[in-house]
């Protein structure tokens, strides 16, 4: 790979973008302060007061703090102490208890002596156990700096992010250049970690992670290697839910090899020959991550995080009727007299419009990328409340695709490049004083 040109490119871009990154959120509060608190939605004004964070000791360990708010809290809960962490919230709830020696439902149930003795459900249970649990090995050797244990995960968290957003870069990479050639491979990959949301990408947040498994996933599927994109699959739905949509390029890369011509011959056969057993093996590979999405659902884990999401963060799988009516708020609060508000709400919506025009021109050239990125921005735009949404895009790899080939145009190319490096460093400011940024 590094025998490449575009390779190495791509990584000194990666080494510059993440060192550029790491120093300005350093000196951005180094030079100045906000204002609080922060009315972009409705409820932040209470929760970006002077002090709201006090008393989450996992958002105010000093080193790197700048990388962690809102969600990281429960990221570094998972891979610190685990989901029974006492010092993350919890819901109280009547659904998982069953007396004082189980909890769960039989076989899936966590006994006390696991730890699970705290009354309620934890808020952690929301969020998936893979990026914690690759901070948590990431975590092994970096103990040997000799750092408190919620700074080592953040290093970790951190170093997690901007590794998966290399793999991420390389894969978008290889799925450009057959289309736009190696230049236009090259600008989808940048486009990436410049787009508005990109400074996610080196927070302790998932989308790092999430976007190196999904993209280098279905790279791996372009280049036949089936059972290892499955493999990939698996593990970003384990990072987010969303990664279930991998299912849709691996059912086209199936249909299109031909094993459903011989589907109908081979059941004929079945009588004399039994099951169609490499066909069934080809179809648990491909679905791998609808299986693995259902097994993980019906155990402990999968109902407390189900509990956690209605309860607390109102979200669900689509929640059409919440939605309709949360982001029709959302767009009229683009011409209300809140600015906040409408500065929040049009980039999202922005994200929103990008997305949708570049999967569903994507079905020509690439309907497995389009299929998988429309439903990534369907499922998570009907799970409820209205926001997050240019964070959720940045999965979708038709959206950089669809913007490298408008780059083909120099004066594109500069223009959006300027927006959009603006747009991120005030999304990183807001990010790094815990204002909310979606």
């Amino acid at each position: 790979m590094f025998r490449s040109p575009m390779h190495r490119t791509i990584l000194w871009i990666w080494i510059g973008w993440a060192l550029i990154m790491l120093a300005f959120q350093i000196y951005v509060p180094a030079r100045f302060s906000l204002a609080r608190p922060d009315y972009a939605v409705f409820w932040t004004a209470k929760e970006t007061l002077e002090g709201s964070q006090d008393g989450k000791i996992y958002l105010n360990e000093p080193f790197l703090n700048e990388h962690v708010s809102w969600d990281s809290e429960y990221y570094l809960a998972i891979a610190t102490g685990g989901y029974e962490d006492p010092a993350i919230q919890r819901i109280g709830t009547t659904m998982f208890s069953s007396g004082t020696e189980f909890l769960g439902y039989w076989p899936f149930v966590i006994p006390p002596s696991q730890g699970a003795v705290l009354p309620g459900v934890s808020l952690s249970y929301a969020f998936f156990a893979f990026y914690p649990f690759v901070m948590r090995l990431v975590a092994v050797p970096l103990s040997l700096l000799g750092m408190n244990p919620i700074a080592t995960s953040t290093l970790a968290g951190v170093l997690v992010s901007m590794v998966g957003t290399l793999a991420a870069m390389w894969a978008l990479y290889e799925l450009g250049r057959t289309e736009l050639g190696e230049e236009g491979g090259l600008r989808a990959a940048f486009y990436l970690i410049i787009f508005p949301s990109g400074f996610f990408l080196a927070q302790v947040y998932t989308e790092g992670l999430f976007v190196g498994l999904a993209f280098s996933s279905l790279v791996l599927l372009r280049k036949g290697h089936r059972g290892w994109a499955a493999l990939l699959a698996v593990f970003a739905t384990f990072t987010r839910a969303v990664g279930i949509a991998l299912f849709i390029p691996l059912l086209l890369d199936w249909i299109r090899e031909g094993d459903w011509r011989e589907l109908d011959m081979e059941w004929r056969q079945i009588y004399f020959k039994g099951l169609p057993w490499r066909i069934i093996g080809r179809g648990l590979v491909v679905f791998s991550p609808v299986l693995a999405f259902l097994l993980w659902r019906i155990s402990y884990y999968g109902m407390a995080f189900s509990k956690v999401e209605e309860e607390y963060f109102g979200r669900g799988l689509l929640s059409l009727g919440y939605a309709f009516v949360a982001w029709s708020e959302a767009f009229r609060a683009m011409f209300g007299s809140n600015s906040q508000a409408a500065a929040y709400y049009m980039i999202e919506w922005g994200a929103i419009i990008i997305a949708l025009i570049a999967c569903f021109l994507g079905f020509r050239r690439h309907p497995d990328l389009a299929g998988f990125g429309l439903l990534v921005v369907l499922l998570s735009f009907t799970s409820g409340p209205a926001q997050g949404m240019h964070r959720y895009v940045l999965a979708a790899p038709p959206v950089f695709l669809f913007l490298s080939r408008l780059g083909n145009n120099r004066a594109f190319d500069r223009v959006w490049t300027i927006a959009n490096i603006l747009l991120m460093s005030t999304l990183t400011i807001l990010f790094s004083f815990d204002m909310w940024t979606g």
